[in-house]
């Protein structure tokens, strides 16, 4: 039986007295959301905090409105199944609604927050390993090593983004709000990414993401998320994708963007997909012609690495494929692709 180390918590209920814990005790402290990927990492003696601050008594963080420009505000702290079920939500940003109805199963998603899933650690699966098992390899360079397990010699981790919510709200445009005993911040999410897997975010100890700020859709849109996983539940992705189109009156395309995930370090965004799709009316044979182009543009732009669990060769043969069926299912507002 993995047990988790000796740590003191902390219950806050409110943000500033979560900032003041994190800021008098200062690296030694962790923030915990829902806890259902930092508690099986301290387990695995990823994280030892000597101090771990609990988000979960402090009600200004949970909720979802919208504000008077019509965009959603959704607090860091909502379950990812309050997100999912919400109308607003998914009326407004469909491929959000149906990223965080695919993350793991039920019991998780009760428990595990927005904020959580955005703010998720990169995964590798020669990190995300007990102690035992990664002392015996020598441990690698994202914890406690030098090397990397998955690029002989490579000098950069390349460990992956695994939230599946990240890419819906770059495709969606999303903003994220921080606070810290400094003040606030508010960043897109396209600027919050790095690209190494051992900090992938560019965010400062003593930062807490607060809120998630979608800009409001018009009646045009149409989103969709797709899944590549093992099973029907549980799993993180083997690969995700993230569709969004924009339609005029006429039902033609005159947006799109499409971003993945659980490839590299950042989720990725497919380049010139506008030109692709275009002006492309989803009632029509050019969009299965349409939709082709922009598989084979994902396919040409994602080079998956053996740095999750599964066979890198078979998931780049499955982007085109999510590519092609997400888009679909958004034209068709058919809901979220996944294994079944």
């Amino acid at each position: 039986m993995l047990r988790l180390p000796k740590f003191e918590l902390r219950t806050p209920t409110s943000l500033e007295q979560a900032l003041e814990l994190l800021a008098e005790a200062g690296p030694s402290a962790l923030v915990v959301a829902g806890g259902t990927d930092l508690v099986p990492n301290m387990k695995h003696e990823l994280f030892t905090p000597e101090l771990v601050v609990s988000l979960a008594g402090i009600a200004e963080l949970r909720g979802i409105q919208r504000d008077r420009e019509g965009a959603l505000v959704i607090g860091a702290m909502t379950s990812l199944e309050e997100v999912a079920a919400s109308e607003l939500v998914r009326a407004q940003a469909p491929a959000l609604a149906q990223a965080c109805s695919l993350v793991a199963g039920p019991q998780l998603r009760t428990m595990g927050t927005l904020g959580g899933n955005v703010m998720l650690d990169t995964r590798c699966q020669w990190y995300n390993q007990t102690y035992f098992w990664r002392k015996a390899l020598g441990f690698c360079m994202k914890k406690d090593g030098e090397l990397c397990h998955v690029v002989a010699g490579g000098k950069n981790c390349v460990a992956a983004a695994s939230n599946d919510s990240a890419p819906a709200l770059m495709t969606l445009g999303a903003a994220l709000e921080f606070e810290s005993m400094t003040g606030a911040r508010t960043t897109p999410i396209d600027e919050l990414w790095l690209a190494d897997g051992i900090r992938n975010k560019k965010v400062e100890h003593g930062e807490i993401l607060t809120r998630v700020r979608v800009p409001a859709t018009g009646a045009g849109h149409r989103g969709a998320y797709g899944k590549l996983r093992d099973r029907g539940s549980i799993d993180f992705p083997l690969l995700g994708v993230a569709v969004r189109l924009e339609l005029d009156a006429g039902q033609r395309i005159e947006r799109a963007d499409i971003v993945v995930t659980a490839l590299a370090a950042q989720p990725k965004r497919i380049a010139k997909l506008a030109d692709a799709l275009h002006g492309v009316a989803i009632d029509s044979e050019d969009f299965e012609r349409a939709c082709e182009s922009a598989a084979q543009l994902a396919y040409k732009q994602c080079r998956p690495l053996p740095n999750i669990p599964g066979d890198h060769e078979y998931r780049r043969e499955m982007v085109p494929v999510y590519v092609r069926r997400t888009l679909r299912a958004a034209a068709a507002r058919s809901g979220p692709v996944h294994h079944m």
